[in-house]
């Protein structure tokens, strides 16, 4: 009915806020792609809030590599004890951010992050 009908955008990533494209949902899993305060403001207000959504590269950046901003996003949130990220996605973002770094040349940080690895095998 035209009392249901959505009277705001969807927040997009800044990258996609002047390009007028409208994403309803991701095409990789389903989810639809919305800006890191958004999700931050969910995080907020529901403190189990998939973690997920949060630290994907894609609500800053438009480069799905750049795990700059998301590994320490989650360094903050880790000291704040938002402790609900699976180890397995942890772990792609400390290698994903060493990775990173190594390719730029700074090995010394890439193993300063690979310290925070929490599986120690």
């Amino acid at each position: 009915t035209s009392e249901c009908e959505k009277y705001a955008c969807c927040p997009l990533p800044p990258y996609l806020e002047d390009s007028g494209c409208v994403i309803e949902e991701d095409d990789n899993g389903g989810r639809p792609l919305r800006d890191v305060c958004f999700h931050l403001l969910k995080l907020y207000s529901d403190r189990s809030y998939e973690l997920d959504q949060l630290l994907d590269p894609r609500s800053v950046t438009s480069d799905p590599l750049d795990f700059r901003l998301s590994w320490h996003l989650w360094e903050v949130l880790r000291a704040l004890n938002y402790c609900h990220l699976s180890q397995q996605s942890w772990g792609v973002l400390n290698t994903s951010y060493a990775a990173q770094l190594e390719s730029q040349g700074l090995w010394e940080w890439a193993v300063f992050v690979m310290l925070h690895e929490p599986d120690t095998q």
